[in-house]
């Protein structure tokens, strides 16, 4: 190939990079009206922590399977049956990172990770949750019939 030809292929190859960045220019914006309309997650979505009380044992493996030793369980012996009675149960969703090994090392599946995404609070104080606040299940973003859905890219271009 001479130098007249390399010089013709190279501006193609520019040119085709210029019409692949003006097509995205031509494109109107999407704009998200975020507590009405919701983005339904993907499956490997890792939300907020559902705790259900009444499973947990106390046995205090999501306490030494978390990387900060984020939750804190208040648990009291019982002599009289041999175990341990669980009495408070607290996250701080400020200091998490979502990792979800809880979840995965749990052995009575008393923990799992919800879709929701919206953890935004005007007092951080909230974030702080106990076993109360942890146990209430959001309803779905899909069940819900006051928010509209929308669907991800990532899943737009598998369907």
């Amino acid at each position: 190939m001479n130098y007249g030809h390399q010089t013709v292929l190279a501006v193609r190859y520019i040119g085709q990079g210029f019409m692949i960045t003006l097509s995205y220019a031509n494109r109107l914006p999407v704009t998200i009206q975020y507590p009405y309309e919701k983005l339904i997650t993907l499956e490997c979505f890792r939300g907020r922590i559902h705790f259900e009380f009444d499973k947990c044992i106390a046995c205090e493996v999501c306490v030494r399977v978390c990387p900060i030793d984020l939750p804190i369980v208040d648990w009291k012996f019982e002599t009289d049956i041999r175990k341990k009675r669980l009495l408070n149960y607290n996250i701080d969703f400020r200091i998490c990172i979502f990792c979800g090994n809880w979840v995965e090392y749990c052995p009575t599946n008393c923990l799992s990770m919800t879709e929701e995404y919206g953890l935004s609070t005007y007092d951080r104080h909230e974030l702080n949750c106990n076993q109360i606040a942890l146990g209430r299940l959001l309803m779905s973003v899909i069940d819900d019939y006051t928010i509209r859905t929308i669907l991800n890219s990532i899943q737009r271009k598998t369907q």
